[in-house]
C-alpha cells in the first residue's frame, strides 16, 4: 500500500533553517532513519520509504509555500494514492512549540501552504499534521516569526518532537486514523 507525504516548505538555503520549513525537517528525519535519499524530480524533490509493508512516497515541493497545491496536486496523479492516503505536514503558529496535531481534514488556519493546497484540490478532507512553532512574535511580526531561524533553546525542544512526529507518519500507514490522532496529538 501507499502513501504520499508532503512536507511543507520552501526550497533554498535562506529557508533550510527557518520555523516555515518544518514540514521538511520532519520528512528529512523519516528519510534518515531508513537510509533514504531525497532526489530532485518534478516539482520536489523525493525520495520513497518502506515501513512495514507500505510503502510512504516523501515529497519537498519545489514550489513556494503559496504554490504548493501544484505540487501536491501532480504527486497525487503520479502515484495515484486516495486522498486518505494523502498526509500534509505543515507549521502552524496556534499551536505551543513542538506540539503535534493529527486531523482528518480542517481550514487551511491561514496557512498560504494549506490554502494553496484546498484550493488547488477544491477540498479541505485530507489529513494533515500540524506542528507547533509558537506565536512568540509582536503583532504584525508573523512572517518574521515563521520565516525566522531556530533558536537554540527551540531546536532542543523541536527535536525529539521532529522524532515523534516521523514516528507518527509511520503510524498513518499502519493504523487507524483516530488511533494515531489518540496517540500523537497533544
Amino acid at each position: 500500500m501507499k502513501y504520499l507525504i508532503v512536507g511543507l516548505g520552501n526550497m533554498g538555503s535562506e529557508y533550510a533553517e527557518t520555523r516555515h520549513n518544518i514540514g521538511f525537517r520532519i520528512v528529512d528525519a523519516l528519510a534518515r532513519a531508513s537510509t533514504s535519499v531525497f532526489t530532485p524530480a518534478r516539482l520536489g524533490d523525493t525520495c520513497e520509504v518502506k515501513h512495514k509493508g507500505r510503502t510512504f512516497v516523501l515529497v519537498k515541493p519545489s514550489t513556494f509555500m503559496n504554490l504548493s497545491g501544484k505540487a501536491v496536486q501532480y504527486w497525487l496523479a503520479q502515484t495515484k494514492v486516495p486522498l486518505e492516503r494523502l498526509l500534509i505536514i505543515t507549521d502552524d503558529i496556534a499551536l505551543p512549540l513542538g506540539t503535534i496535531r493529527i486531523r482528518s481534514k480542517g481550514s487551511d488556519g491561514g496557512h498560504n501552504g494549506l490554502k494553496s493546497i484546498n484550493q488547488v484540490l477544491g477540498r479541505t478532507d485530507y489529513p494533515r499534521l500540524r506542528f507547533g512553532v509558537g506565536n512568540d512574535f509582536s503583532q504584525g511580526r508573523q512572517v518574521d516569526h515563521v520565516l525566522g531561524e531556530w533558536t537554540d533553546e527551540e531546536l532542543e525542544i523541536i527535536s525529539p518532537k521532529v522524532e515523534k512526529a516521523a514516528e507518527a507518519i509511520k503510524a498513518f500507514g499502519t493504523m487507524e486514523l483516530g488511533f494515531v490522532m489518540s496517540g500523537f496529538n497533544g
